[in-house]
């Protein structure tokens, strides 16, 4: 990769950041999984499949998808500025569907497409992963936006078995729309896949000395004058069909023939070309995946992430339409799947995500999987110092809760407009003997500009409630001397495999001293259990190779 450039994971509204930091036809790739619109009431969800939430989607989304003054902007924008075709399509669509919870969506998604093609490479592509439920409805705005002779095709993911689902048929794939910036120019580097059994047993129906065969033509669609197109073994291919002319030029025949590569039938005319299954190297794959399962709930790459998708998918994308370090852009990029990969492929790549809990993972899960082999990256939009901590105090509370969480490692403990506050916004599961019992610190964070001692004794009631081990409290401003006084009072968590080793049992933490580098105090002995660990991975494809094979 070239030494000047870095990768960069972004935190903020990606159509802020395309706008200001991504130039026109920098990227090669781009992948994007954006939150599905799943019920036919156009409500948006982001769910697991089991009914699990999201809590960070939720609250990150919630106000996005729902027709307001921000769609209502953007729907403006894309009418009176935005490509032609595109402001007649959204008119027509508002016209149908009126302004709802869908209208909303696709306004939010029509305007970041516009910018998605703007920074794409003219080799480049993109694949956009949808639901059935307003894949019809993205497909044509894609039509608006790149063009219907860019469309490269729609890839069916068979991502679950049948189940019982009401009174319709049971939902078993997802969508992949993938378009070309210009499909005359678009890197694609076909990828063949093994054959399963039942297609062997179709197509390799023959078998002589050297092994199982099908028949493929020697002859193509077209008349030519050539020697192609001349009779060869009194056989004339312009005569057959509407026209046809021979593959290959009549001396290849010659020496196909002497290598008993031709089969000649008993009856008929027409010979045919063995294809051996051992030279084959496998099938071309098409538009319909069903090889590539969903991450299941045990799996060692689960991270816990709501619809986390399976890095053999990424890596059969990443590896078709791009190459060695060549620019993967993924702007919804969650917990980050599509960034783990092109690191792993050695792609360079930029993330973009709104919650600073997808931020977080992503870190993690890239020094977890590549260790020192990790390409120099930085993080562009979390607070730096403390005005910037100040503006996103001011602006998003939730998101700098995360943010600040974020600082300790520690793991957000709720939807925080859902339910009743408990008065836990993160937690952290350490181990500090052999047991295999985690310990649990629990983390109260403020951003208000007064805070008292009777926050501290709150948490001192939190800990006792929790059974947890400590308790910190981050706070934006600096706490009164109350509070130090009431903090130390609490005493010290003294683990008893680690004798003479104590830790105050309630820490106070501005976010200035995390910014320079102060720490919560706790045994580091063993490795924290707050997050699921990625597993630790090498640079280069994996070795289920038979996953997806460049031709």
């Amino acid at each position: 990769m070239g030494s000047d450039w870095k990768n960069k994971l972004f935190f903020g509204d990606n159509l802020d950041i395309l706008r200001d930091y991504i130039p026109p036809a920098s990227v090669d790739l781009i992948y994007l999984d954006p939150p599905f619109n799943s019920k036919a009431t156009y409500n948006v969800l982001f769910a697991e499949k089991s009914g699990e939430q999201s809590a960070a989607q939720i609250t990150a989304f919630e106000d996005t998808w729902h027709w307001g003054l921000e769609s209502e902007a953007a729907y403006k924008e894309v009418v009176t500025e935005g490509p032609r075709k595109l402001a007649d399509l959204l008119q027509a669509l508002r016209s149908f569907l009126g302004q709802n919870d869908m209208m909303a969506y696709l306004t939010m998604m029509a305007i970041r497409l516009v910018e998605l093609h703007r920074v794409l490479k003219p080799t480049g592509s993109i694949y956009l992963h949808c639901d059935p439920t307003a894949s019809h409805f993205l497909k044509i705005i894609l039509d608006s936006i790149f063009g219907p002779k860019n469309f490269q095709g729609e890839i069916i993911w068979r991502r679950t078995a049948a189940h019982v689902s009401g009174k319709r048929w049971p939902r078993l794939h997802d969508v992949i729309l993938n378009f070309a910036k210009d499909l005359r120019n678009v890197i694609f580097n076909p990828i063949k896949i093994s054959p399963d059994e039942g297609w062997i047993k179709r197509e390799y129906r023959f078998e002589d000395d050297r092994g199982q065969y099908m028949l493929d033509n020697l002859t193509g669609a077209g008349v030519t004058k050539g020697p192609s197109g001349q009779p060869w073994r009194g056989i004339d291919p312009a005569k057959i069909g509407a026209g046809r002319h021979w593959r290959y030029h009549p001396d290849t025949l010659d020496k196909l023939d002497a290598d008993s590569r031709i089969y000649w039938p008993k009856t008929g005319k027409y010979p045919k070309l063995k294809q051996y299954l051992h030279e084959s190297g496998g099938t071309a794959l098409g538009d319909i995946w069903t090889d590539i399962q969903v991450i299941g709930r045990t799996s060692a790459e689960r991270l816990g992430y709501p619809t986390q998708k399976p890095e053999a998918l990424l890596e059969r994308i990443i590896r078709a339409s791009s190459n060695e370090d060549d620019v993967v852009l993924d702007p919804f990029c969650g917990c980050g799947t599509a960034i783990a990969v092109a690191e792993r492929l050695n792609r360079r790549w930029l993330g973009i995500d709104i919650t600073h809990l997808a931020i977080t993972l992503i870190k993690k899960r890239l020094i977890d999987s590549f260790g020192e082999e990790l390409s120099p990256y930085e993080i562009i939009g979390d607070p730096k110092d403390f005005p910037s901590a100040c503006h996103l105090a001011e602006v998003n509370r939730h998101q700098f809760e995360w943010w600040a969480l974020s600082l300790v490692d520690a793991q957000p403990a709720q939807d925080k407009k859902k339910g009743a506050d408990t008065g836990i916004d993160g937690y952290i599961y350490f181990f500090d003997d052999n047991s295999g019992k985690a310990r649990k610190i629990v983390v109260q964070v403020k951003s208000g500009k007064h805070v008292s001692v009777s926050q501290i004794r709150d948490l001192k009631g939190v800990i006792q409630r929790e059974k947890a081990v400590i308790g910190a409290f981050i706070t934006l401003h600096e706490p009164t001397k109350p509070m130090w006084g009431e903090a130390a009072g609490a005493g010290f968590y003294e683990p008893e495999s680690l004798p003479g080793e104590k830790y105050p049992r309630l820490q106070i933490l501005t976010i200035s001293d995390l910014l320079a580098g102060k720490g919560l105090l706790y045994p580091r002995y063993a490795p924290a259990a707050t997050f699921k660990k990625a597993p630790r991975q090498k640079k280069g494809p994996t070795p289920e190779e038979n996953q997806g094979q460049l031709l």
